[in-house]
């Protein structure tokens, strides 16, 4: 009969991997340190596969198709992430099986058998299933969660598919572990991005810790987003299949941007639980992250497109304006930026010359740091305002980082207009870019 021996969650910052100046190492290290104690609990629970439930950032899927669930059902789990590639041995038994039995509980899985993963899963396989030996032997179910593009799945359903996978499970001969990797509070590409909700953080810990699951569970995606919490989703998976529990909190890390907590669910109730309490939600109308309007379609994919074509960036750095022309991002550009308190210079680059305008914009900002010099910046640089208004405008911050002879390169744009964010961040990505990486 089987079990579920571990069940676990971790954070999977990217920052772990391209060390930007802004963040405080020592923090970066302590999450570090905790993801490699969760390595540890797979060495002394011996599971004959670890089911790993995570998010996609467009790595992985696009606008062609955004699946609720899906599952990775290939021979290896092939991701890549900061020129670096992972490919641990898919449990392809386990993966066949809970498809179809997730299928067979009227849950719409997706699957797929090529797909390439990207840092939500590269975190897990380098600090979790990797060692100072080197890897662990187990092989891995990789389960996408949509976190990020509306609509998402409630907690509870996510719950409701935890306890669908825990009864597949009970039903085969494998030990299994489970691991979620998301969260906590962030808001990346908002002008939150540097205010996280670290109140709701220490909130959601406390109530796990006293094994209130459901005061999370009940929550729903509009009261994750207020607080930058969507990427929690995989933990709901987590807590359905574990059932009654508590939480063992590893690590909590408030770094520049982002609440990194790694953590540890055990079996039964706490004795002596603290009683629940309430969080206090705003409750606004706002959405950090909403449907993709159609209109944006063509500049989206453009945007998706040259985020894995080295080649395609260097073609807009050379001339934009045909490869605005070849992906119709003209017309998008300006139907996605209507007028939201730009002033007069931004609104006619958007507007006016579309994606062209935008590029003349961005590479005298990059120009103006000696980025087209491809000049190394070692810190932080204030910021400039190119665009101000009514709203809250533009902010930008350019990190350079060079590492074992790579420059990794993190472009963070701040704005509360989502498609042009877009733009922007591909703009400076393209002033930066020397080819050398995807």
């Amino acid at each position: 009969m089987g079990k579920i021996v571990a069940a676990m969650a971790t954070m999977h910052a990217p920052q772990l991997f391209t060390r930007p100046p802004e963040e405080d190492p020592k923090k970066l290290d302590a999450g570090i340190a905790a993801m490699r104690k969760l390595g540890e609990v797979l060495d002394e629970t011996k599971p004959d596969a670890l089911v790993i439930l995570a998010s996609d950032h467009l790595e992985t899927f696009f606008l062609q198709s955004v699946p609720t669930f899906a599952i990775i059902a290939g021979e290896r789990a092939n991701t890549a992430f900061a020129g670096r590639t992972w490919n641990p041995l898919i449990h392809r038994a386990l993966a066949e099986d809970l498809l179809e039995g997730l299928v067979h509980r009227d849950f719409d899985m997706a699957y797929s058998q090529d797909a390439l993963l990207g840092h939500s899963f590269a975190a897990p396989f380098e600090w979790i299933l990797g060692s100072n030996q080197g890897t662990r032997d187990i092989p891995v179910v990789p389960i996408f969660v949509n976190t990020y593009l509306p609509p998402l799945p409630r907690p509870q359903r996510c719950a409701a598919l935890g306890r669908a996978i825990a009864e597949i499970v009970a039903g085969k001969p494998e030990r299994v572990a489970l691991l979620a990797s998301g969260g906590m509070s962030h808001y990346p590409g908002t002008a939150k991005y540097y205010q996280p909700a670290y109140d709701f953080d220490r909130w959601c810990i406390r109530e796990l810790q006293n094994g209130h699951s459901n005061s999370f569970l009940d929550l729903t995606p509009e009261q994750l987003d207020e607080v930058g919490n969507t990427e929690m989703l995989p933990w709901a998976i987590v807590l359905g299949a574990a059932g009654a529990q508590h939480m063992e909190l590893l690590s909590y890390q408030e770094t520049s941007h982002h609440g990194h907590a790694v953590a540890r669910f055990h079996p039964g109730e706490k004795p002596n639980a603290e009683p629940a309490r309430p969080y206090s939600f705003q409750s606004h109308p706002y959405r950090f992250y909403d449907h993709p309007p159609l209109a944006a379609y063509r500049l989206n994919k453009l945007l998706y497109d040259s985020r894995h074509k080295p080649a395609l960036r260097q073609r807009m750095f050379r001339d934009v304006d045909a490869v605005s022309a070849e992906y119709a991002a003209h017309e998008d550009a300006g139907a996605a930026a209507p007028d939201a308190g730009l002033d007069e210079i931004a609104r006619y680059a958007v507007q006016d010359r579309g994606l062209a305008g935008v590029a003349q914009i961005a590479h005298a900002r990059a120009a103006d740091h000696g980025l087209r010099q491809g000049r190394p910046i070692a810190a932080q640089r204030p910021q400039r305002r190119i665009v101000g208004g009514a709203r809250p405008g533009i902010g930008g911050r350019i990190f350079v980082k060079r590492t074992d002879q790579r420059c990794f390169q993190e472009i963070e744009i701040l704005i509360d207009q989502p498609h042009l964010v877009h733009v922007l961040i591909l703009l400076f990505f393209l002033a930066l870019d020397r080819g050398s990486h995807s």
